[in-house]
């Protein structure tokens, strides 16, 4: 969410932002701000104006009725009283212009970075750089699917069963290399200093609103039924409502924090659920990082997020890119985002595994995330960003394609063979 003081005095940025990202529809939301808030303010100095009058006529109608003149006090009372009924309709306007200004702001997208390339939607990304050399093999990699079945790793007509398209039972050297690549990741980011957290898999709808657009929730996002609360889609939901509410001395940013969870999505939209396979589902766990920090820090940390994913995947022999994310496929919350990819060589190109992002102050304004300046009592909001670690099992695609041999087993690359018992490969 945008600071309405930007709004009020440069709203033509905020237009040609809206622009960039190419929600035209949302133009018209810039000029009724700027007119509820005007009406807003205005409902609140007339409301002042009135308190402070009716403060200095109490005081009169006292000396009045000391002095026995008990018609001039009535009068007066009169109009204390005018006033008072003036003061609560005024109260009542003020909490309508107020949550008319905040519906719409909600709405109104953040204010994207100079760096980040104009495009429509995510066939207009950018590719920044590319790590590990993208290798094909002479012998056929099979449909991730027939790999895991080829091990006994994977049941999808049980879960079918159970539950549905778009669930799985994993089993086996599938599922324990699954629980490795997540007990790796964990460690993995401790050894880079973040912090380990098992966060609560379910949020108060506060919260959901806080941490992302309406668009996002509605396409994500599952209701328990008669509770004010949601699944979540990733722990980064959770972990960054963790400092709802909060004023945090500067002194202790930035947090860095690396949770665990499960993760739950409707996964509604164009690419729809597979009905065989792995690559979108509506439940999957992951590792992800998070950090808050203070607003001139965000742009290093934001580097040091994506690299933290390309080194992981990296060590585990996996080339990858990174894919900067233009201002169409920007979620509205982001000023800035990357995706990193990993190679696929049945398909001879890259898919996602994972996105990294700064928010600005967008969530912390939402959320009422502020920091305490250590020489001064004025208070500001923090930045916010995030970044997905590894997020099986799409991540064992990636995986299994990459170290898949021509005899059909499955090398396990060094840094991860003590979570595989020592294992060097899966046959």
């Amino acid at each position: 969410m945008l600071d309405i003081k930007l709004v009020r005095t440069n709203p033509e940025l905020v237009k040609e932002n809206i622009k960039k990202k190419f929600q035209d529809a949302k133009l018209p939301l810039v000029d009724e701000v700027i007119e509820l808030d005007a009406k807003f303010r205005a409902a609140r100095t007339r409301a002042d104006e009135l308190r402070s009058q009716r403060n200095t006529l109490s005081k009169q109608i006292g000396g009045l009725m000391a002095k026995g003149q008990k018609e001039e006090a009535e009068t007066i009372k009169a109009q204390v009283k005018a006033m008072a009924d003036e003061m609560a309709q005024l109260e009542e306007d003020e909490k309508t212009y107020a949550a008319e200004v905040r519906q719409r702001m909600m709405v109104i997208p953040n204010i994207i970075d100079p760096s980040v390339p104009i495009g429509k939607d995510d066939s207009e990304n950018v590719e920044i750089e590319r790590f590990g050399e993208p290798v094909v093999p002479e012998y056929e990699i099979p449909y991730h699917v027939d790999i895991m079945e080829k091990f006994s790793g994977i049941d999808l007509d049980s879960a079918r069963r159970t539950s549905g398209n778009g669930f799985y039972y994993l089993a086996g050297d599938i599922a324990r290399l699954h629980s490795s690549i997540l007990s790796y990741a964990r460690d993995f980011m401790i050894g880079r200093g973040f912090t380990y957290y098992i966060p609560p898999f379910m949020i108060r709808s506060d919260v959901v609103t806080g941490v992302m657009s309406f668009a996002e929730m509605e396409n994500m996002m599952y209701k328990i039924e008669g509770e004010d609360l949601y699944l979540i889609g990733t722990s980064e939901h959770s972990m960054i409502g963790k400092f709802i509410d909060t004023i945090n001395e500067e002194e202790t940013l930035p947090q860095t924090l690396t949770s665990y969870s499960p993760c739950f999505r409707k996964e509604v939209g164009a690419h729809g659920i597979e009905e065989r396979g792995v690559y979108r589902i509506h439940q999957f766990e992951k590792q992800e990082m998070v950090v808050v920090c203070k607003p001139e820090e965000s742009p290093m940390w934001y580097e040091k997020l994506w690299q933290n994913t390309v080194d992981f995947f990296r060590t585990l022999d996996i080339p990858v890119r990174t894919l900067e994310c233009c201002s169409g496929d920007l979620a509205d919350l982001k000023v800035k985002s990357c995706d990193v990819e990993a190679w696929s060589p049945r398909q001879k190109k890259y898919f996602e595994v994972g996105s990294c992002s700064n928010l600005g102050d967008a969530q912390a304004r939402r959320l009422g995330i502020r920091v305490r300046g250590k020489d001064s009592k004025e208070l500001y909001f923090a930045h916010t960003l995030n970044n997905t670690v590894v997020a099986p099992p799409r991540m064992l695609i990636a995986f299994l394609e990459n170290n898949l041999q021509a005899d059909g087993s499955v090398r396990i690359p060094e840094a991860l063979r003590p979570y595989m018992g020592g294992q060097e490969a899966i046959r």
